[in-house]
């Protein structure tokens, strides 16, 4: 009885595995020609990324809640040292005004009476120096209402030429908040950050070559502080740029820096493979292109530093275009 069961069951295994068909195999990919990415012999060895700004620049804010009556600056418009540029409301300031201009009228009057006095002996020391204090505090009160009533205009503090405007009529604004920005126009700097080994070849009153807008020029070196950022540990690097070129203010630049070159690998832009947040290389190896993830550092000109994820000597593909992981090529000479 079993085997009459077994036997047929065998034979029907037996047919399905006959009939079943393999699946079809993936067509090749075809090969690609690629050329590695080219090693500059100078490469941004040495060049560290800055940008231009005006030696004179100030952020313009008030100490005082209050609303805005009047913004008389736009993005862009020249300005003169002193001009006004934004006016707050100052109703209950002028009102202490007033207030204080009478307290000091009441208490020189006082102190003349008594001066007056004390001059034929009518009066004691100590009346004439009440006098004098309640004179001089009064005096120091008008002086702060007029210092607060102050920052209710906010004035140019150099010619310059605005650069934003964040605020608009009718708004209420706080101690600290930011108004107007205003750059003076003329002297221009360099600033930028650098490592401890970009930062051994500089030295305050040292002059550098840099390059901005295509063009050339030299700078002093008038700040270096190689105590960096606890993140980044980078420091701060500032050029005063010697001579007018014509450069604009908010270009990007870099310094040339003597005997400094960037720490460990780079690769160029070119080679760059950017799949959302993740940044990577094609490598040819064996043959064929290896997708490979990398850490990258902050960009430098044409070349990115590299932080993990490559090994010198390792082949870099320049321009990968379509190039899939595991897709063979030919490198063209």
């Amino acid at each position: 009885m079993k085997r009459t069961l077994i036997l047929p069951i065998t034979a029907l295994l037996a047919g399905l595995a006959c009939g079943k068909q393999e699946a079809p195999k993936a067509p090749p990919m075809p090969t690609a020609k690629v050329r590695l990415a080219a090693a500059d012999p100078s490469g941004d060895a040495g060049w560290i990324a800055a940008t231009l700004t005006a030696t004179r620049r100030a952020t313009l804010s008030t100490r005082m809640a209050a609303s805005v009556t009047r913004v008389l600056a736009n993005e862009g418009q020249h300005v003169a040292a002193g001009a006004l540029l934004v006016s707050l409301s100052d109703g209950d300031l002028q009102g202490g005004l007033k207030a204080a201009e009478t307290a000091v009228a009441a208490a020189q009057a006082h102190h003349r009476r008594i001066e007056a006095l004390s001059k034929i002996n009518a009066s004691t020391p100590s009346e004439l120096e009440m006098a004098a204090t309640n004179l001089a505090q009064a005096q120091a009160a008008l002086a702060g209402v007029k210092a607060n009533l102050a920052y209710t205009q906010i004035r140019a503090p150099f010619a310059g030429v605005v650069q934003s405007r964040m605020v608009n009529e009718g708004a209420f604004v706080g101690p600290g908040q930011p108004l107007v920005e205003i750059e003076g126009q003329g002297a221009l700097e360099l600033e930028g950050t650098v490592s401890e080994q970009e930062a051994k070849g500089l030295r305050i009153g040292l002059k550098v070559p840099f390059e901005a807008e295509g063009k050339a020029g030299s700078a002093e070196i008038t700040a270096l502080s190689t105590g960096g950022d606890p993140v980044s540990h980078r420091g701060t690097v500032r050029a005063r740029i010697l001579g007018a070129a014509g450069f604009r203010s908010g270009t990007f630049a870099r310094i040339k820096a003597p005997g400094a070159a960037p720490e460990g690998l780079s690769v160029p832009r070119s080679a760059l493979v950017v799949r959302g947040e993740l940044s990577g290389v094609f490598v040819a190896r064996d043959g064929k292109a290896e997708l490979r993830w990398l850490s990258l550092g902050e960009a430098r000109g044409a070349s990115v530093p590299v932080r993990a994820g490559l090994k010198a000597g390792e082949q870099v593909i320049d321009n990968p275009g379509t190039l899939v992981d595991g897709q063979p090529v030919e490198v063209s000479k």
